[in-house]
This record gives C-alpha cells, sequence and structure tokens, in this order.
C-alpha cells in the first residue's frame, strides 16, 4: 500500500540542517542538503545585459562583454570552492555548436562564464545556463 506524507518544513533530528536518505541499492546514505542545486539560471546573452529568463538564488547576472558574463547568488556559497557548470544555446547566428565554461568563483558569484562558437573564440549565445553544487554559507 502507497502512502503520502503531507508536511512543510523537514530538519534533521541530531543536526538540523543534515538529512541522511538511503541511496540507490539500499546500502548507502547520502546527504539530501549537500545533493540539491543551490544555484540555478538560465539567461539571454545576445539581450542586453544578459537579461534573465528563469532562476533561482540569484540575484542579478552581469554583460561583461562578447560571450562573457557573471551570476551574482542571492545566498552565499560557504566558500569558493564549489562546482559550477554553464552550457551554452545558440549563436545569434544560428549555430548551435560550441560549449561555455564556468571560472573566477568568489562565495557570492560566478565572476566569468566565458561562451564560445563555432570557431573556439568568444561569442555571445541566446540561451545560458548554469547550475552550482555545493554548501551555502
Amino acid at each position: 500500500m502507497a502512502s503520502t506524507l503531507k508536511i512543510n518544513t523537514l530538519t534533521g533530528v541530531t543536526t538540523a540542517g543534515s538529512i541522511a536518505v538511503t541511496g540507490e541499492g539500499n546500502s548507502t546514505t547520502t546527504n539530501l542538503q549537500q545533493g540539491l542545486t543551490k544555484v540555478w539560471v538560465t539567461f539571454d546573452g545576445t539581450a542586453s545585459g544578459a537579461t534573465i529568463r528563469d532562476s533561482f538564488n540569484v540575484a542579478s547576472t552581469d554583460d561583461d562583454g562578447t560571450g562573457a558574463y557573471g551570476v551574482n547568488f542571492t545566498t552565499s556559497m560557504g566558500n569558493a570552492n564549489f562546482p559550477g557548470l554553464a552550457q551554452r544555446g545558440v549563436l545569434t547566428g544560428g549555430e548551435t555548436t560550441g560549449n561555455a565554461n564556468c571560472n573566477q568563483m568568489t562565495t557570492g558569484s560566478i565572476d566569468r562564464i566565458n561562451a564560445y562558437g563555432d570557431g573556439g573564440s568568444q561569442a555571445d549565445r541566446d540561451n545560458i545556463t548554469c547550475h552550482v553544487t555545493g554548501d551555502l554559507a
């Protein structure tokens, strides 16, 4: 028989901010809070100011030049060693290849996301996405 649990808040018993969840295979546990995405954003890198389409825990984005962007967090990370992943979308000319990467992280931002086009040089992209995991401050 299936059951439904309806609650508004989950809090750990031993430590309020730590809830262990049984992982795949039922043999290990993982920390629920550490496994959650802490920041995500999708924005238009071709628009003036890198216009946010949708986001979570993002205060603003920066347009730092051709193919160069920044993401400023609402709530900071615990340190600047968090993993960040950026992906790119379509170039304004309709090209669909290229890549994007995150670097220059601080606790409150990714100061530089670089997006590249077919030729390997930085290029403005229509759809940039970024995801961050790690520990919040």
